[in-house]
């Protein structure tokens, strides 16, 4: 058993409260060589207070866990003396002993986090989602701290403001960011407090894909061009094809063939799917029909660039970016409430779910319509199961067994047997 370290103003909950109450912490005991544990006296329970050298001449603190001052000890946000020994002790030193580093915060994993995706070519944006809903409390915690009660209570807590299936993805952003920090830092030690606290609340994948009929699509697709040509160009490409726009404002001038009867795009792939190989993927490129109008339209905005240039730009001639929504969020809006729908439930996104139920009611194969969509099949009969069962329905019915009708002639019973005439 690893030996405590007895300090008589500190050990004690009296002795503590005889303490000036001041921000500048009590010097403590030492815990081992550069490791000493202090205490902040404060109005309410006290903090205990890790300070730990760099290994390079200089020192770091940080803020371990509250003092049973006033509270008895839960053992993981409020500890007593001795517990807090045991905690400095854990965060300080890796199994080798090492104090080179300072314990990595959530606030620092989720920077962390950034980089790595900004360094893959992913969207930097699901390193953000969480912080916008973390209180400071959780956002300045050690990572190797963190235990799933506390991140099952945040993430319960979005409830009460995101949907369910929201709650989820942004506990996925911030397990992932965790994780990352863990496979750096050989002191996390915690895996399962992600594991657990941040699984995914049940019941919350239903499918709440707003489907246009034909004549809204086209109607959306006017109105964008009434609002802005090029903003027009960008919705009629992805009312088209189906496309997400995050993958349609990737596409270069030389990914359009203008063939004059058989016109297509080749499509920048997605880098949904998880995996180390993101930039790869959005690398390649996949063959979408268009139709011969959005080509002549497409080759004429294109006029004049070179075959390395976007193919789709905004109106002041920049790139629409990594992140289209942002430039276009508004113009969407005005939209949708010029024909005759809800900007809270109909997006850009709509586009794309009409386009794959279009397919499908069309009798087009499921692998066909995922392949056009970038899209696994699993994906599609899990999302548009409900068109998949009106759209197999009709299909089905041809193969039932029909019975001609009966013209003339008797039915004869024979030997318990009932025989119709024969057609």
């Amino acid at each position: 058993m690893a030996r405590k370290v007895r300090h008589s103003a500190l050990e004690s909950r009296s002795a503590r409260l005889k303490l000036s109450i001041r921000r500048r912490p009590y010097s403590g005991p030492s815990l081992g060589r550069g490791i000493s544990l202090m205490y902040r006296r404060n109005k309410t329970n006290g903090t205990w207070v890790l300070k730990a050298s760099d290994g390079h001449g200089a020192y770091w603190t940080k803020a371990i866990a509250l003092a049973d001052d006033f509270d008895d000890s839960d053992c993981k946000t409020i500890l007593t003396f001795y517990e807090a020994q045991d905690s400095a002790k854990k965060l300080a030193r890796s199994d080798g002993g090492s104090t080179d580093t300072s314990p990595i915060s959530v606030d620092q994993a989720l920077k962390d986090y950034r980089r790595d995706l900004e360094a893959r070519g992913a969207n930097p944006y699901n390193a953000e989602s969480p912080r916008v809903h973390l209180p400071k409390v959780l956002l300045a915690k050690p990572v190797q701290l963190l235990t799933a009660h506390e991140l099952k209570k945040w993430r319960d807590g979005l409830l009460g403001k995101l949907k369910p299936a929201t709650a989820n993805r942004v506990g996925r952003c911030l397990g992932a960011a965790l994780e990352l920090a863990r496979q750096h830092d050989e002191r996390i030690q915690n895996r399962q407090a992600w594991e657990i606290g941040l699984a995914g609340l049940p019941d919350a994948q239903e499918a709440r894909n707003v489907i246009l009929p034909d004549d809204k699509v086209r109607a959306f697709v006017n109105a964008a061009y009434g609002i802005d040509h090029e903003f027009g160009l960008l919705t009629d490409t992805l009312a088209v094809t189906g496309a997400r726009p995050s993958q349609a404002v990737r596409l270069r001038v030389e990914d359009l063939h203008d063939h004059p009867v058989r016109p297509k795009l080749m499509m920048p792939k997605s880098g949904k799917g998880g995996g180390r190989n993101r930039a790869q993927k959005k690398a390649e490129r996949y063959s979408v029909p268009i139709t011969v109008l959005l080509a002549g339209k497409l080759k004429a905005a294109a006029k004049g660039r070179p075959d390395s240039a976007p193919l789709l730009l905004q109106t002041d001639v920049t790139p629409w970016g990594d992140n289209p929504g942002l430039s276009y969020h508004r113009q969407v809006g005005n939209v949708v409430r010029a024909i005759g729908l809800d900007p809270a439930e109909v997006t850009m996104y709509a586009l794309r779910h009409s386009s794959i139920v279009r397919m499908l009611l069309q009798n087009v194969p499921i692998r066909l319509v995922a392949s056009l969509h970038n899209t696994s099949v699993n994906m599609i009969e899990r999302t548009y199961s409900k068109f998949i069962t009106e759209h197999g329905d009709e299909i089905s019915r041809r193969a039932l067994l029909q019975h001609d009708p009966l013209i003339g002639g008797n039915i004869v019973r024979i030997d318990g047997l009932t025989q119709y005439p024969a057609s």
